[in-house]
């Protein structure tokens, strides 16, 4: 399977199997369309009104040796592989609903502006630290593990943070395992102190912004109805710049108010930031704020728009990074998670103030989806089983996807969401996400 396009002016060809880029020529790229129904000679007959013959010979040859290498049309090594691959679920990552609860009022809020459909509780210092010793048993041999810090708005019940960090600090040592921690905020509570701990203890910090003062303060008020965007911003400001600009992000949501949303990513970079995420909203059909097929094409244009401003800008050393144009094309993702994705349901795990699990953070609230509970000690390892053979094979849509090994099948969540289904993806994300993938490659091609 290859996959062809044009992004100003440059021709690009991806190998979807090797993961090769090749940047082609003009006449290449018209004898790859061609190649392997068509023999040399009706090629070079069929293009030579556009390009010399020996132009054509060369394109072909070289075309042709790039098959012989494996690095064009090249075969599907993974299908096989996945049948025979049998692995028994490891939860690896936690994510701690501390608060469920809020200060702000988002109107696009998936989680019901922090009580995710059901009271406003906060989670209390026991239940952390069971969700801490659950994942220590959980994990089998994974020394690694990661806690996300999550609500609502964590620093409602910072106290309990600090409690939980520390409870893991001394049961990682007993246990030989490593944590991580990351927390996402809204940043209105941030303080010299807990600012202090956050800094010293998270390895990652979410900072949530939507961009431009009226984007933000449209879509992001208080309770009350003000603003945030000035109280927020010289706070995370503060933040990024004590993290030395780095293991951060500041992080927003785009909607249909605001389709120009290339405008808010620059003008967070403008303000310095150098980590910037700025993503589609996933709402509900005809909330008003949900992307529509309709605005695709001008979102596609906005992508291609913040791709040029962004290698422009790295070229005259005013560089950030954008977090949906960030692609490693050596490494990359192991082979699991470019056909399996995040793990949500096996790997990656929501817990509740009350102790539920859930799949993951946008599961928390619908029934059907919880797996058990902590303090009781159930745990129904069917579901763990059910999201971990859900890959992109077992989705009839991503198989026969050029992307599928860059989205890894999209969010289990949305396509349930929207589908019912956790193997039917998300139409609209699935379109997005491959022009957000053409963008951050044609970006590659320009380093």
């Amino acid at each position: 399977m290859i996959h062809k396009y044009k992004m100003y002016d440059t021709n690009i060809v991806l190998d979807i199997n090797s993961g090769a880029v090749h940047v082609f020529d003009d006449a290449a790229y018209e004898v790859v369309d061609m190649y392997g129904t068509e023999s040399k000679e009706q090629i070079i007959e069929a293009l030579k009104t556009k390009f010399s013959g020996q132009d054509i010979s060369d394109a072909y040859d070289e075309v042709s040796d790039l098959k012989s290498q494996g690095l064009l049309f090249s075969e599907d090594s993974y299908s096989d592989a996945l049948a025979k691959w049998e692995r028994k679920p490891v939860v690896k990552a936690l994510c701690l609903h501390i608060c469920h609860d809020c200060n702000l009022r988002c109107k696009y809020c998936f989680a019901s502006t922090g009580s995710f459909g059901g009271q406003r509780t906060m989670m209390d210092a026991e239940t952390g630290k069971r969700a801490i010793d659950f994942l220590i048993e959980k994990s089998a041999g994974r020394r690694n593990l990661e806690v996300d810090f999550f609500g609502g708005e964590p620093l409602m019940n910072f106290g309990v943070v600090k409690e939980i960090v520390e409870y893991a600090r001394i049961r990682e040592k007993e246990a030989g395992k490593n944590f991580r921690f990351t927390l996402t905020t809204n940043a209105l509570l941030l303080n010299e102190d807990n600012k202090a701990f956050i800094n010293k203890n998270m390895h990652n910090v979410v900072l949530s912004i939507d961009g431009r003062s009226e984007t933000n303060d449209r879509m992001r008020p208080r309770m009350d109805g003000s603003g945030t965007y000035s109280s927020i911003l010289p706070k995370i400001m503060d933040m990024a710049e004590a993290r030395n600009q780095d293991n951060y992000y500041v992080r927003g949501t785009f909607t249909r108010e605001n389709l120009d949303f290339s405008e808010d990513v620059l003008h967070l970079a403008d303000q310095g930031f150098k980590q910037v995420s700025v993503e589609p909203v996933v709402a509900a059909r005809d909330s008003g704020y949900d992307i529509r097929e309709q605005d695709l094409d001008k979102l596609f244009s906005e992508y291609e728009k913040l791709a040029y401003e962004y290698v422009k800008r790295d070229r005259e050393g005013k560089g950030f990074n954008f977090f949906h144009f960030m692609i490693d094309l050596q490494q990359g993702p192991c082979v699991i998670k470019r056909l399996g994705g995040c793990g949500s349901g096996h790997e990656y795990l929501a817990v509740t103030p009350e102790g539920d699990l859930y799949p993951c953070h946008q599961f928390v609230g619908d029934e059907k989806f919880k797996m058990g509970n902590i303090h009781q000690g159930d745990f129904d390892t069917s579901f763990q089983k059910d999201f971990q053979k859900s890959n992109v094979y077992t989705k009839k849509d991503c198989s026969q996807c050029w992307a599928k090994f860059y989205c890894s099948g999209g969010c289990a969540a949305n396509a349930y969401q929207f589908n019912n289904d956790i193997d039917i993806p998300y139409k609209i994300g699935c379109e997005l996400e491959k022009k957000r993938v053409e963008c951050a490659i044609w970006i590659k091609t320009q380093e």
